[in-house]
């Protein structure tokens, strides 16, 4: 059975950086495809950036030129990279393996001075 487990979070001032991680177990992580998403408080929850078993990227418009989503299959891990971090970028991450559908636990990320 597939587990993950996100970490990386915490509180940063305007204009910092973060990078999360998303640890998957199971021996089938390089054939999955992978995204990170958020939730703000009252908010649904958002698609930040997805990565293909080949690499592919593609980011939210809010995520563009400032994350950069990454995996690394030799550890079943997957990471976001933030960037210029902004007071709206203030939520809970999560990370989502498909096609199993698992989420993860989430981890949250503040922004704040």
């Amino acid at each position: 059975q597939v587990q993950v487990v996100e970490s990386g979070g915490g509180l940063v001032q305007p204009g910092g950086s973060l990078r999360l991680s998303c640890a998957a177990s199971g021996s089938r992580f390089s054939t999955y495809f992978l995204g990170w998403y958020r939730q703000a408080p009252g908010k649904q929850r958002e698609l930040v950036a997805t990565i293909t078993r080949l690499g592919i990227t593609n980011y939210a418009d809010p995520a563009k030129g400032r994350f950069t989503i990454s995996r690394d299959n030799t550890k079943n891990t997957v990471y976001l990279q933030m960037n210029s971090l902004k007071p709206e970028d203030t939520a809970v991450y999560y990370c989502n393996v498909q096609p199993v559908d698992l989420w993860g636990q989430g981890t949250q990320v503040t922004v704040s001075s």
